[in-house]
């Protein structure tokens, strides 16, 4: 009988490929300039719109509401998102990741956009968002390009998701400018997408994380497999955001949010998450997730009795889930994917301690209308992505400590 070379040969050969990659270390790798690039933003973001909100805007840029919603769903977000998927394809696909010239012109896409959000009164509505719109339209592409060449059926449902965040950009900057009715479709299924996405990537990642540890250490009690359950909860999450997109002040969105409100809480109940308290880079994930539980509980709670307002749901998803989540992934991947050992040192620790507190005070300031709790939020969020910064500027931009392989 013939040999046959092993899939493990083949896999070698991709990495032994990967070696041969000869320019700037920054471009080397998706998750350097994207993870960098969504931290520095997240920052400088936050600082502008708490400076207009507040009646001084900074350098003379008064920034509205409008940009600050935008800026977090479309520019912030994507930029983590592109980073996390740019990484992850190729270990999906065993194709080779998207680098140098090709990652250089990616993110090069990303920072245009969000000048061009910034400069939109002088550059104007048109050109602002035709600029704008390029870089999750390229990403798409690209990720569409990944999967279906790698032949990964699997994850073409993140691809479609990507797909609908661009078309909801592109209706966000139609409603801005006047040419639709503008009844905020792009922002609730920016958010829904999102929400969807997070329960979809959180559920792979953190019981096959929280069970990897439980292991080492000797546990039995592990995390519950992959299950017809979370299979309903996701078809669930998705019925429940077409619904709040659409409709968002009706019955059956506040019916549809409490019942995804306890399908989530009783998933992540199934993780195993008390078990791993001793651990910051886990805990974090699943208080990440929790956050999802709590949003689509606020949501219900809005519909149902008026009260608090839908903001506190939106913030309970955007700063607790998303922001938790974002810093949780880019933490243990811009250690994990550069050679360094996978454990919480103090200032990671204090990253997730900050931007949970962050999430808390803005959740707060909705429910109680208090604008101490959204300055203090603001406070904890910049404290938040700024020791990322500082402690993983050298992780991002320097060499790996040891080639994968070796």
């Amino acid at each position: 009988m013939p040999k046959t070379k092993p899939i493990s040969s083949a896999r070698q050969d991709k990495i032994n490929q990967r070696r041969q990659y000869k320019g700037p270390v920054f471009f080397s790798q998706g998750f350097r300039p994207l993870f960098l690039g969504a931290a520095l933003w997240a920052i400088l973001a936050i600082v502008l719109w708490l400076a207009s909100w507040l009646g001084s805007p900074l350098f003379g840029l008064a920034v509205d509401a409008n940009w600050h919603i935008h800026e977090m769903l479309f520019g912030f977000a994507p930029a983590a998102v592109c980073g996390f998927l740019l990484t992850a394809i190729p270990n999906w696909t065993g194709r080779l990741p998207v680098r140098g010239v090709l990652l250089m012109l990616l993110s090069a896409f990303w920072l245009a956009g969000r000048i061009a959000m910034l400069m939109q009164p002088i550059l104007g509505q048109t050109v602002s968002a035709g600029i704008d719109v390029v870089f999750l339209l390229a990403l798409s592409l690209a990720v569409f390009r990944e999967i279906i060449a790698g032949r990964n059926w699997k994850n073409l449902k993140i691809a479609f998701i990507l797909a609908g965040l661009t078309l909801a950009n592109i209706w966000f900057h139609l409603e801005t400018a006047g040419i639709v009715y503008a009844n905020e479709y792009g922002v609730r299924a920016a958010v829904s997408l999102l929400v969807l996405l997070i329960a979809l990537i959180g559920g792979r990642i953190i019981p096959s994380f929280t069970r990897n540890t439980l292991k080492k250490r000797g546990a039995t009690a592990l995390p519950a497999p992959f299950s017809n359950s979370d299979r309903f909860t996701l078809v669930a999450t998705l019925i429940t955001g077409i619904s709040f997109t659409f409709i968002p002040n009706s019955l059956l969105t506040a019916a549809l949010a409490l019942v995804c409100s306890i399908l989530h809480f009783e998933r992540l109940t199934r993780w195993r998450g008390l078990h791993v308290l001793f651990e910051p880079m886990l805990w974090v994930l699943h208080l990440a997730y929790l956050w999802i539980g709590i949003g689509f509980a606020l949501m219900a709670s809005s519909l149902f009795l008026q009260a608090p307002t839908m903001s506190a749901a939106i913030h309970a998803f955007t700063t607790g889930a998303f922001a938790s989540m974002i810093l949780a992934v880019m933490t243990r991947a811009s250690r994990g994917h550069t050679g360094r050992a996978l454990v919480a040192n103090l200032w990671t620790t204090a990253i997730y301690i900050s931007i949970s507190l962050a999430a808390i005070l803005r959740v707060l300031g909705s429910i109680f209308a208090g604008s101490l709790y959204h300055q203090m939020a603001s406070v904890f969020w910049v404290a938040a992505f700024g020791i990322f910064v500082i402690a993983y500027w050298p992780v991002l931009v320097g060499k790996n400590l040891r080639v994968s392989g070796k």
